[in-house]
Formats: C-alpha cells, structure tokens, sequence
C-alpha cells in the first residue's frame, strides 16, 4: 500500500465543514482530545503500518518546514 497524498475525498469542502462543526464550543484540551481520538480511528482503519509510518514522517517534513 502507498501513501496518497493527492486529494480523494470526493467532497472536502462538507469534510472540513463537519471536522470543524465537532470541534465547535470545545475546550481547547477537549479539542485535542477529539483530533488524537479520530487518528487513532483513521490510523486503525487504514490499517497498514507502513502507510501509517509513512504518513507520520511526511506531517512532520510539512511541520519542520518554515
């Protein structure tokens, strides 16, 4: 399996929309709570370690970056 980085959800606009509906009101420490519990249910429905490695390195290049 390979990591895809090019877009696939076929309607990211009402994904961003309901991400940010579930963090509407919540504390700012409930809200990292909600983002940890949902990589954790994506990362357990991809399922493959690999993919999951490779997805952990390439958020990190996209944070070191300036």
């Amino acid at each position: 399996m390979t990591l895809h980085t090019a877009p696939r959800i076929p309607d990211p606009d009402a994904f961003y929309e309901a991400l940010m509906e579930a963090h509407r009101a919540l504390p700012a420490e409930e809200s990292r709570r909600l983002d940890a519990r949902l990589v954790l249910l994506l990362a357990n429905q991809i399922g493959d370690q690999a993919v999951l490695m490779a997805a952990i390195a390439a958020a990190r290049a996209a944070a070191d970056r300036p």
